[in-house]
């Protein structure tokens, strides 16, 4: 993710690479339009999309772009001037999977050497789907290998479900990146507490 230090060295003056200089991306209703991952444009994209006129900057970096003839502030934060919608239902993807299950094994809760579980195994039947598919580390997919639940006396924490986008946003607020510009910080709300 992006480090302060990053944005600029203060003490030498130096300004960095402007890669270093993402620009959040804000639905028309000033909402994220993801959490995890965040949804970040590259400060190319979100230059093309001002003079295209289909964003709004909201704000911006200290950070300066020049031609001969033109000089611009790189935007930190912009908002669609259109409303996407997002999508009801997720694609079933392992990234989705684990943000569905917290990156926790649902056997035993680690977040390590994640993996995924086929809770009815394939070979009973079992589909490769959002309710038959769990996360699971690779020790506990090892240990419960290609039995049931009830036969490898492993239940899982809970039963696979398909999750809503609203679900996987929520379950994203929880895991806030490493770093965040100050100016992003008013449109974004995760689960952590805040400083006095």
């Amino acid at each position: 993710m992006y480090h302060p230090d990053v944005l600029q060295d203060r003490w030498q003056g130096r300004w960095a690479s402007p890669q270093a200089c993402p620009a959040l991306v804000l639905n028309a209703d000033y909402t994220p339009l993801s959490y995890y991952p965040l949804s970040l444009w590259s400060w190319q994209d979100a230059i093309k999309a001002t003079f295209l006129e289909r964003v709004d900057v909201i704000a911006q970096y200290d950070r300066e772009i020049r031609s001969p003839s033109f000089a611009m502030r790189l935007p930190s934060v912009v908002a669609l001037r259109q409303y996407v919608k997002p999508s009801t239902h997720p694609a079933f993807t392992r990234f989705n999977l684990f943000l569905r299950d917290r990156f926790t094994c649902q056997y035993c809760g680690s977040p390590h050497e994640l993996t995924f579980d086929h809770v009815v195994p394939r070979a009973y039947g079992g589909r490769t789907s959002w309710t038959n598919v769990t996360t699971a580390c690779a020790p506990c997919n090892l240990r419960k290998g290609g039995r049931t639940p009830a036969e490898a006396h492993m239940l899982p924490r809970q039963r696979p479900f398909q999750p809503t986008s609203h679900q996987l946003q929520e379950n994203g607020r929880g895991f806030p990146p490493h770093y965040c510009h100050e100016t992003w910080r008013d449109y974004l709300y995760w689960d952590v507490e805040l400083e006095a």
